[in-house]
């Protein structure tokens, strides 16, 4: 069953538990929880065409593509998930182990009434974008992956090592800590969230657009915990990938990574797993591409997708 708004929606909220989709955002995207076995997952949907499921990353949710969706939609039935834990979706305790969250994913499409769709993600989307087209290859006609490592297909991450690594990558380490690591940032969502957008972006994002994402995390404790546990699945998925990597995925995929962030190390981690690749670089980008540099991001994404 879809619970979607019917009435009109102005500024960031709810309306019978539905959130509300920003200020002048284009008509044609509407709000929805979508029950998919025992949780309700948040979409952002529109457009018509090929169905696209769109997947952010962490500390974000759906808005990371906002840029990019109304352009996606004039040629795709556009579906942008927030996976559990993220945004309104429900956060249970467990289930945060990609497998898991990918599966749930092609669940959601089923019940939307996709049986075949293209993917992108980016981030932690990233990560479940990698798991989904290993483990349900028959369903991902193309796949988008941008800017981020993957557990157990990336190399391990040193103690040690060059301190601009270290200022990139040490929150994975901190992330799957339990327990302390949420008692340590509740109260201070805006001084730890905060740095993460200001030291992984070339282009900095709006303070309103950076306050937006803090404070959904920092208005719901279930929330704070819910991010973490992501991390706190890596070994899970470790496991999975060191599986998954001994069948290179057979669906055309595009890699796009920041400059200034994971840049050409992205397609140098994709290209053992894929067949079929096609990786770019983009300039003056940061780990935020959707963000930082939406225009350049659908330069290849459109067509990529359209092929």
């Amino acid at each position: 069953m879809t619970t979607t708004t019917t009435r009109p929606i102005t500024g960031f909220g709810t309306v019978s538990g539905v959130p509300w989709l920003p200020d002048n955002f284009p008509d044609v995207f509407e709000s929805t929880l979508v029950r998919v076995g025992d949780v309700d997952l948040h979409t952002v949907q529109g457009g018509a065409g090929r169905p696209l499921l769109l997947v952010g990353g962490w500390p974000q949710n759906w808005y990371v593509w906002r840029h990019v969706m109304p352009r996606l939609a004039e040629h795709f039935r556009v579906v942008a998930v927030d996976p559990r834990g993220v945004g309104p979706s429900d956060k249970p305790r467990d289930g945060y182990d990609t497998g898991t969250v990918a599966a749930e994913l092609v669940a959601l499409m089923r019940v939307l009434g996709h049986e075949r769709f293209a993917m992108a993600g980016h981030d932690v989307g990233m990560w479940i974008g990698y798991a989904l087209a290993a483990d349900h290859g028959d369903v991902v006609e193309r796949l988008a992956l941008l800017d981020a490592m993957i557990p157990g297909l990336a190399p391990a991450i040193p103690v040690f090592g060059p301190e601009a690594q270290n200022d990139l990558l040490w929150h994975f380490s901190f992330n799957r800590k339990r327990d302390i690591n949420e008692q340590l940032v509740r109260g201070r969502e805006h001084i730890y969230y905060g740095d993460q957008f200001r030291t992984k972006a070339a282009r900095p994002l709006p303070d309103s657009v950076v306050g937006f994402y803090v404070e959904t995390l920092a208005r719901d404790p279930e929330a704070l915990r819910a991010s973490f546990e992501y991390y706190r699945a890596t070994d899970d998925n470790i496991a999975q990938n060191e599986r998954r990597k001994q069948h290179p995925l057979r669906m055309p995929v595009l890699g796009v990574a920041g400059a200034r962030s994971q840049g050409e190390r992205l397609g140098a981690l994709l290209a053992p797993v894929t067949e079929r690749l096609d990786s770019v670089v983009l300039p003056d980008c940061g780990h935020y591409v959707p963000e930082e540099s939406p225009d350049a991001l659908l330069d290849h994404l459109l067509p990529f997708l359209r092929a």
